[in-house]
């Protein structure tokens, strides 16, 4: 596959297909991890440690696709790589040892989740390094609008990310168990702000690559959000009342969904 142009972009769009089917079960099947967590998805594990196990594997897939590579030493795939591994070296060896509490995620999400992350691994990686055209990621890349853009785009998103999920880690204090509404940051505009931002994230990833790869992430990071972020403003509205609707958030998407 990472040898063969036309086998990957049948992948891509084998991805791409998928998480439309993704996008609309998730309107009906709740992900049964965090405040949706439910005992029915069978065998968990703490939180903290389900993190990692779901998602190390992205990061440690993409380090031997790097070192595998011819172009492993050319600077501008090694800057876009190092970019998509500050993500994820966050994501999975920091994030999760900043959690509180002791919820709990079943192994068949993890499971889901580690299968993708592997996949998109190969999506990611196997264009950086193996299947763009030679020369697109040249120096000259750095200066391009895509770039410029996209790495704004992106590091915005992550800021975004990392910020309400900081909020969100803050609302109780050490043996509360009752649910707040988050806000501050963007929560002034969305109820599931840390979502927003991943996907701004992925979608200035997608730009700063402008790929196909990418954008197939980035439409798989709002499949996997967008039915969940609806399932937590539905919470909110139930558990909360007035107190949530009359703030007239938007779910993931401020001012649009």
């Amino acid at each position: 596959m990472l040898h063969d142009i036309d086998v990957f972009n049948t992948f891509l769009a084998a991805m791409a297909a998928v998480a439309v089917v993704v996008y609309v079960a998730l309107h009906f099947v709740n992900a049964g991890y965090g405040m949706m967590y439910n005992r029915r998805w069978g065998l968990s594990v703490g939180n903290r440690t389900g993190w990692v196990l779901m998602e190390a594997p992205v990061f440690i897939a993409m380090c031997l696709l790097w070192w595998a590579s011819d172009r492993r030493w050319e600077p501008v795939p090694v800057i876009i790589f190092a970019m998509f591994q500050l993500h994820y070296f966050q994501r999975s060896f920091i994030f999760p040892f900043l959690i509180k509490g002791r919820n709990r995620m079943p192994l068949t999400i993890i499971a889901m989740g580690m299968a993708f992350n592997v996949l998109n691994a190969v999506m990611q990686g196997g264009w950086i390094f193996y299947l763009s055209p030679g020369g697109m990621y040249g120096i000259h890349w750095l200066l391009s609008p895509q770039f410029i853009v996209g790495t704004i785009i992106f590091f915005i998103g992550m800021a975004i990310n990392i910020h309400s999920d900081s909020i969100i880690r803050h609302l109780r204090r050490p043996g509360d168990t009752r649910h707040y509404i988050p806000r501050g940051g963007m929560f002034k505009y969305v109820s599931s702000a840390n979502y927003f931002g991943e996907f701004v994230e992925w979608t200035g990833f997608a730009i700063l690559t402008w790929s196909w790869a990418g954008a197939v992430f980035a439409l798989w990071t709002f499949a996997n959000l967008a039915p969940r972020a609806n399932q937590i403003h539905k919470r909110y509205s139930r558990e909360f009342g007035d107190e949530f609707t009359r703030l007239k958030l938007h779910r993931i998407i401020p001012f649009i969904y």
